[in-house]
């Protein structure tokens, strides 16, 4: 039988030989998906609104030559993340390249850690772009109307509002997704120009030397290269997000190759873009102090007021971004529910059954979509009650993405150094690199992979037989629903990879970078903390990774066997169901 038989695309076989059936709609070319990436980065809208945190510990020269570090160093990352994205392009992201990648007594373990934080990570986006939204409306009510008292419980009802704009754009009209986020790139760019424009034209220029050589330290630190660092934080918040277009690789057409290159010219016209703004509000910024000190909570709006002069001229502009933003909002909710539904697939969530449902006619999983916006909904109530409680939940946006690409990274180094990745192309029986084997006449059982589908000039060997996983028993597998494990698939570049010694040199100096980002995203922004300036990035993400590790020592082992091959796939690759749970 032809392996193309029950599939009916190069995608769906491509995904299949991941042990996927296509149950999500296709609905993402390569310009839709690039103005994806480019309106979850929005680099050059969050060089505005959070240069002010380089600026306080760095000033205009560390603000400026931070982000030149920053952009190289994210491009080298997300040059590495691109490449896991075509070796498995699959909307798992993360978890799933941890358990393709890590040794075989860790891969459960890790994957099981990993798809956790990348799930809470992304729900914590939500919150925290839609309360940020909130934030940027009340500081417009108040540029407007200085008498106005902003109240927090006001700025949630607002997060709430813009919540429910993202989920009805995801699951009432998730057809004009794909030309919403094309209009949104138009917008992206004519907004960078009107803004750019408007700036230069009619605002004071602050002199070369002030934006090249002025540093400030107003954190207190005892050196300025400890506030320089502290302060390259800031920069690093600019371009978090690289994996948004991964976990909708499922819904994108020839996804190996369009992934990589959205990801890679996302980030490229992103960073140019970013880099301009950072040159211009530098030079327009004004007086430091009444900017930074600014009644709105936001320094960019009143920089866009002290250069126009004109209510109404400030309030256009910061309503580009907060249409930027909102759109950037619509985009996190689909790749959070894309990652909280892959991960329920593979049984890794509690209510697994009814997370990873998708609706027959829209071909989207409404329930996840419900339930990350039910949780950003409640996160955000966080944020009444206390400002530095709630900025511990968004904590996990640098600390704990940056540690789930750190993860992957490294194996991939391990592994690309080692010499275990086979070229593009290879076909082979579904031995693993990294499998234990004694003899070659070893009686022990494996687990299997699937057979691949035939390419034309490509052989493709016999696959050995499904073997259940040791660590299950009968009441377990009586519990769930008839899937396959996993194949220990042998790793594969896919066809976008950087080449021989370069590549090396590139997966080693991301993960050199990764380690530093998440070591300084600890630090909190001054040198004298209380409760109220603590940063407690590491507390929130080492709970997550600790509470997360608990349960499933307890339980979670018992239900999570890492990424499963589906029955159909399973019937279609032709292996055996000797290793199916029935219902």
């Amino acid at each position: 039988m032809k392996a193309e038989a029950g599939l009916e695309s190069t995608d769906d076989q491509a995904l299949a030989r991941l042990g996927k059936k296509q149950v999500l709609k296709r609905r993402f070319g390569f310009f839709s998906i690039v103005g994806f990436a480019m309106a979850e980065l929005i680099t050059w809208e969050t060089v505005l609104t959070l240069f002010y945190e380089s600026m306080e510990n760095g000033g205009p020269a560390g603000a400026f030559y931070g982000y030149i570090i920053a952009c190289l160093s994210t491009l080298s990352t997300y040059t590495v993340i691109a490449e896991l994205a075509s070796m498995a392009p699959i909307a798992g992201g993360q978890y799933y390249w941890v358990y393709m990648l890590a040794p075989m007594r860790w891969k459960k373990v890790c994957s099981y850690l990993i798809g956790w934080l990348t799930s809470l990570a992304w729900i914590a986006t939500i919150a925290t772009e839609t309360i940020f939204l909130g934030t940027m409306i009340e500081g417009l009510i108040t540029l407007n109307n200085p008498d106005f008292v902003q109240q927090r419980w006001q700025n949630t009802l607002l997060a709430w509002a813009s919540v429910a704009g993202t989920f009805f754009i995801n699951v009432v009209v998730p057809n004009i997704l794909p030309r919403f986020e094309i209009a949104i790139l138009v917008l992206h760019l004519a907004g960078f120009i009107a803004i750019t424009a408007t700036l230069l034209a009619m605002s004071p220029k602050n002199s070369a030397d002030f934006v090249f050589r002025t540093s400030l330290n107003e954190g207190g630190w005892p050196t300025q290269g400890l506030s320089y660092c502290v302060g390259f934080i800031g920069n690093i918040a600019t371009f978090v997000g690289a994996d948004a277009s991964v976990h909708m690789a499922e819904e994108v057409a020839n996804a190996a190759t369009v992934i990589p290159q959205a990801i890679i010219t996302g980030m490229t016209l992103n960073s140019l873009l970013g880099f301009s703004m950072m040159l211009t509000v530098l030079y327009c910024l004004g007086d430091v102090k009444s900017v930074l000190g600014s009644a709105t909570g936001f320094p960019f709006i009143q920089v866009f007021y002290d250069s126009t002069h004109s209510y109404t001229g400030a309030s256009v502009m910061t309503a580009i971004i907060m249409i930027l933003t909102m759109a950037c909002s619509t985009g996190i909710t689909a790749t959070a529910s894309r990652m909280t539904w892959s991960f329920a697939r593979d049984q890794g969530l509690p209510f697994s059954h009814y997370l990873k449902s998708v609706n027959k006619h829209s071909r989207v999983p409404i329930v996840s979509v419900a339930v990350v916006c039910g949780f950003a909904c409640a996160l955000s109530l966080i944020y009444i009650g206390s400002t530095t409680a709630f900025n511990d939940v968004i904590s996990l946006t640098v600390t704990g993405f940056y540690s789930t690409y750190f993860l992957p990274s490294a194996f991939l180094l391990y592994h690309r150094i080692k010499g275990n990745v086979l070229p593009h192309g290879t076909m082979l029986d579904g031995s693993h690199p990294d499998a234990p084997s004694d003899t070659p006449d070893s009686t022990k059982e494996k687990p299997a992979a699937p057979v691949q589908p035939k390419e034309p000039g490509e052989e493709v060997l016999s696959s050995p037989s499904p073997a259940s996983s040791p660590e299950r028993n009968n009441s377990d597998e009586a519990q769930r629903p008839m899937e396959f494990e996993i194949a220990q698939a042998p790793l594969i570049w896919g066809p976008w990879k950087v080449p021989g010694i370069l590549g090396t040199i590139n997966n080693a100096y991301a993960c050199a970078y990764m380690l530093f980002v998440i070591f300084w995203s600890v630090w909190p922004p001054q040198a004298s903390v209380d409760y109220s300036t603590m940063n407690y990035s590491i507390v929130v993400t080492a709970g997550v990774l600790i509470l997360s590790g608990i349960w499933y020592f307890i339980r979670a082992r018992k239900e999570y066997s890492g990424p499963l091959i589906d029955e159909e796939v399973a019937e279609i690759m032709h292996l055996t169901p000797g290793a199916a749970r029935p219902n």
